[in-house]
């Protein structure tokens, strides 16, 4: 039964044809039905080793950049992008910044939609809007969480995605640059 459910997620070029063996699904790629798709589908290690590391995709990895840059130009704080598509099916990369009130929460989702719709993602759901103080926005690839700086500290987002590897953002825009009110170097390098 999990065989015949796993290969319902599998993309069309993917799924076995009448009549071809099925692979045997293993406990990790069980866990993961992304890595098991992706290697299936002809683009991980299928020297028959252990299923490759999964990272988010290339694309997934350009909205992030795309998003994270957005959002500096609105000086959004302490921005950071994390790939989770090891931990979750659903998406590849969270993106998460701080603004220091309501209006530049807005500004920054503002900015951040502009810029993405230029690249041509529009965002499948978006939740916070009303209340301006954590806003999410859904593009399937990458989630963005646009978060006021007292909701940032609380949440501690960071705490919950620690583990995963991050993703390099250009050097104004990651944590410590400009507009950073978080952990990160003093600017000129000293101590505050």
């Amino acid at each position: 039964m999990c065989a015949v459910r796993r290969h319902a997620r599998l993309p069309p070029s993917a799924r076995a044809e009448v009549g071809q063996t099925v692979p045997r699904v293993t406990l990790e790629e069980s866990l993961c039905p992304r890595a098991a798709a992706r290697e299936w589908a002809g683009e991980g290690d299928t020297g028959g080793g252990r299923t490759p590391h999964v990272t988010a995709t290339a694309r997934a990895v350009e909205l992030a950049r795309i998003a994270a840059e957005a959002a500096a130009e609105k000086l959004a704080a302490d921005i950071i992008a994390y790939d989770v598509s090891e931990q979750l099916v659903i998406t590849d990369v969270f993106l998460l910044c701080s603004a220091a009130n309501d209006r530049q929460v807005r500004a920054i989702v503002d900015q951040i939609e502009e810029k993405m719709r230029l690249a041509g993602a529009r965002p499948v759901r978006r939740e916070g809007e009303r209340e301006r103080r954590w806003v999410l926005l859904d593009y399937v690839d990458i989630v963005v969480h646009v978060q006021h700086a007292e909701e940032r500290v609380y949440y501690a987002l960071e705490r919950l995605w620690k583990d995963c590897p991050r993703i390099p953002l250009p050097e104004p825009v990651g944590v410590g640059g400009a507009g950073s009110t978080g952990p990160g170097p003093a600017p000129g390098g000293g101590l505050p």
